[in-house]
C-alpha cells in the first residue's frame, strides 16, 4: 500500500483547494494538494517536499485528520493541516487554479470522488 499525503492548508479558517489539470478522468476536479511518500521520507517530509514542489510555498505541518482513505491503483490518502510558513501559493505542477474554501462552502466545488470522505472529515474535524 501507498501512502498518498494531502495538505489541507488553513489560513483565516479557510483551506486551499487545488483544480486538477491531469490525468484526464480527474481534470476539473479539486483535491487538497500532495502526492506520494518516496522511500526513505517520513510522512511529514513528503507533504512539505509536494507542497513546495506543486504550490511554490513552505508549510509547517500542524496535525493529522483522524482516519484514512482508500485511492485507486493500491494507493491510501493521509490528509493534513497546514499552515503557510513562507510565500504566497501558486498552481505551478498539474493544477491550473487555487482557491481559499470555508468548511461551509465545501460542498459548492467538484472534489475528486476519491478525495470526499477526507474532504468531509476534514469539515467534522475541530481544527
Amino acid at each position: 500500500m501507498t501512502v498518498v499525503v494531502a495538505a489541507a492548508i488553513e489560513r483565516d479558517g479557510r483551506y486551499l483547494a487545488a483544480r486538477r489539470t491531469r490525468p484526464a478522468w480527474a481534470a476539473g476536479r479539486w483535491e487538497f494538494p500532495g502526492g506520494k511518500v518516496e522511500p526513505g521520507e517520513t510522512e511529514q517530509q513528503a507533504l512539505v517536499r509536494e507542497i513546495r514542489e506543486e504550490l511554490g510555498v513552505e508549510i509547517e505541518v500542524v496535525g493529522r485528520i483522524s482516519g484514512e482513505w482508500a485511492l485507486h491503483d493500491d494507493l491510501v490518502l493521509h490528509l493534513y493541516v497546514a499552515r503557510l510558513a513562507a510565500g504566497e501559493p501558486q498552481p505551478l505542477d498539474h493544477h491550473d487554479e487555487l482557491r481559499w474554501v470555508a468548511p461551509n462552502e465545501f460542498d459548492e466545488i467538484e472534489w475528486l470522488e476519491s478525495d470526499r470522505e477526507a474532504v468531509d472529515a476534514l469539515a467534522r474535524s475541530d481544527t
